[in-house]
């Protein structure tokens, strides 16, 4: 949730958001609207079925819960950063974004998830390295490195630099290299668990994460992003109103996560307990604010917290 805000929200860079496929993750600002709208419906809901599972100590549904509400909140994010977008240069005197050879999010998305897969590696124990995990973290991977294949691949046929076509060739080459040899260290350990088995994941999985991240510091020079869109003062207004709408709920859920890190890791009779409960629905709160927030800055294209009051009057 974190990182796709940093990207995307607090970058403020005006471009549109696209998906996997490379199309746009809606067609107008009305659909977006609609969708984040809808999205916040979803979270508030979600955000109550949280705490009542952890009030019955149901900490498996607690933890399914928080993973529908991460995906959740990354596709909300998406959706408001392209109203922003859409909206933005919808005003007058804004020019669009020009596209590039690469796409900076996606990417940076990419490498973002398989750095998480292999430090999930590295970190959980043995035991736990059940062959249901080790099956999932394994198809991430081999997905991210396919989506940065493809994008590298398209890049280099399109390029019109002799050395960035022949770079991005030989950055994929060295990618895929060490993916296939960390994914034949993952596919031994599955088969055959100890400590030998995992230790070889942990090693070869450091030169996957340098790899990879070689080829996206690459991909994301700036000769390879495009132009971001051009937008005048009140371009940049509406951007602002709707990107830190969804900001307020990132940031909300962001610490909902930590109030319910911390409420697991410490026993009820925790002195601390009580504090973190009312963290807990502070942050709660905060998410039913945010939502509200960012469905107001959506519907009126500014942001509530600058809008006149209800029952003011114009002096003139």
């Amino acid at each position: 949730m974190q990182l796709v805000a940093d990207l995307l929200l607090l970058s403020s860079e005006t471009r549109p958001v696209m998906t996997s496929e490379g199309v746009a993750v809606a067609d107008t600002f009305d659909q977006c609207r609609d969708t984040v709208i809808a999205r916040t419906k979803e979270l508030s809901i979600l955000t109550h079925d949280i705490q009542s599972q952890l009030n019955m100590g149901r900490f498996t549904e607690v933890g399914d819960r928080l993973l529908e509400m991460a995906n959740l909140v990354v596709s909300l994010t998406e959706c408001s950063a392209h109203a922003a977008y859409l909206a933005a240069v919808e005003t007058p005197g804004a020019l669009p974004c020009l596209p590039g050879l690469v796409d900076r999010y996606k990417v940076t998305r990419c490498r973002h998830e398989v750095e998480q897969s292999c430090s999930v590696l590295r970190v959980t124990p043995l035991p736990d390295l059940t062959p249901q995990l080790l099956l999932e973290l394994s198809q991430n991977i081999s997905t991210n490195l396919k989506n940065l294949t493809d994008i590298s691949s398209l890049a280099s046929e399109k390029s019109r630099d002799r050395f960035a076509k022949e770079q991005f060739k030989l950055s994929v080459k060295s990618m895929s290299t060490s993916g296939t040899a960390f994914l034949a260290c993952v596919k031994e350990v599955k088969s055959q668990p100890s400590e030998l088995t995992r230790s070889r994941c942990v090693l070869f999985s450091a030169a996957l994460v340098q790899a990879v991240s070689a080829l996206v510091g690459f991909a994301t020079e700036p000769q390879f992003l495009g132009r971001a869109a051009s937008i005048s003062t009140e371009g940049k207004g509406v951007q602002t109103a709707v990107l830190g709408g969804a900001m307020s709920v990132v940031s909300a859920c962001v610490l909902l996560t930590q109030g319910l890190r911390d409420v697991a890791q410490h026993p009820e009779s925790s002195s601390k307990m009580a504090d973190y409960r009312e963290r807990l629905r502070n942050s709660a709160c905060a998410v039913s604010d945010g939502c509200t927030l960012l469905t107001q800055a959506l519907r009126e294209r500014s942001s509530p917290r600058t809008l006149p009051p209800v029952n003011s009057h114009s002096v003139n």
